[in-house]
């Protein structure tokens, strides 16, 4: 039994250095060869079959129900090529210089980024696969704090915190107490979240998505009300011909937080939706986002 879990010990350890050392090397390499090279990569992946593959099409059949078969295997070839060719240019994001992810992301802003005093603010995200580039350039600029899931990978999940807030981003465990969040609000750092992932029914309420119950996180509108700010949406864009990224900043969400979740659930989900359409394969649909369902309602993954 030791020399079993010894040997699972060392192997996860190779497995380890071995993803560093791909990242690193893919980091050095002109962005543009990481992007074509990860986009090939996922259209032969897609070939497959495979459990992410089925997600990925159950999500598009609940989400998008007018498009034909056609039409749903050429959106989820797409999908999968902008999904493979993030996770390599993972190595840009987390080992490539300032200047190169600098000079790979543009930026276009409703609020002023450069305000001296600006009031309590939580920038909200969304699983659209350039997310990673876009939190990674506002770092280079501003201090910020930002949310993170814990994974069950304990050396993956050290290596993301790390690089992730390499250029000063305090990174927070989204498990941490609510009055930490708000205390940072309150001395003037911004807060960055995404909260369009299924993370259970606890502390979350089912509202529309596409027409379709999605179990959707309350903790937006819970954290502005007790920090009293404003809730500024951003999506990264990724650009065609591997022109790069645009972080798209808007201008704060109006009558929110309001008094009722649901509504504010709502109001975020609407608002996702409009962004999706605007680029459908570039939102994050191997997630199992229906994984809860409303009681009564057959699962569907």
């Amino acid at each position: 039994m030791r020399l079993t879990r010894l040997t699972a010990e060392i192997l996860e350890q190779l497995g380890h250095l071995f993803v560093v050392a791909l990242l690193r090397s893919l980091s050095i390499l002109p962005y543009e060869w990481v992007a074509r090279l990860g986009s090939a990569l996922g259209a032969a992946l897609y070939a497959l079959p495979g459990r992410r593959k089925h997600i990925v099409l159950v999500n598009l059949r609940l989400c998008f129900p007018e498009k034909s078969v056609r039409e749903f295997d050429e959106l989820a070839r797409e999908h999968f090529r902008h999904v493979v060719r993030s996770y390599l240019e993972r190595g840009i994001q987390w080992f490539g210089s300032e200047q190169t992810i600098r000079n790979i992301v543009e930026v276009e802003s409703e609020i002023d980024l450069e305000e001296e005093n600006p009031p309590p603010t939580i920038f909200m995200g969304f699983h659209f696969v350039g997310i990673e580039m876009g939190c990674m350039l506002y770092s280079l600029q501003s201090p910020v704090a930002a949310l993170y899931t814990h994974m069950s990978n304990t050396r993956l999940c050290d290596l993301a915190r790390r690089q992730r807030g390499r250029f000063g981003a305090e990174m927070i465990e989204r498990s941490t107490s609510a009055r930490k969040i708000v205390r940072l609000l309150h001395e003037g750092k911004p807060v960055m979240l995404a909260a369009d992932m299924d993370h259970g029914i606890e502390n979350s309420v089912f509202v529309p998505f596409f027409d379709v119950p999605a179990c959707t996180l309350t903790s937006v509108s819970r954290l502005a009300r007790m920090g009293r700010a404003r809730v500024v949406p951003f999506v990264t864009e990724v650009l065609p011909d591997f022109k790069g990224y645009r972080l798209n900043v808007f201008a704060p969400l109006s009558d929110f937080p309001s008094a009722s979740d649901i509504n504010d659930a709502r109001c975020m989900n609407a608002f996702l939706e409009t962004q999706i359409l605007k680029f459908p394969a570039q939102y994050y649909w191997v997630h199992r986002r229906f994984k809860h369902r409303p009681q009564g309602m057959a699962a569907v993954y």
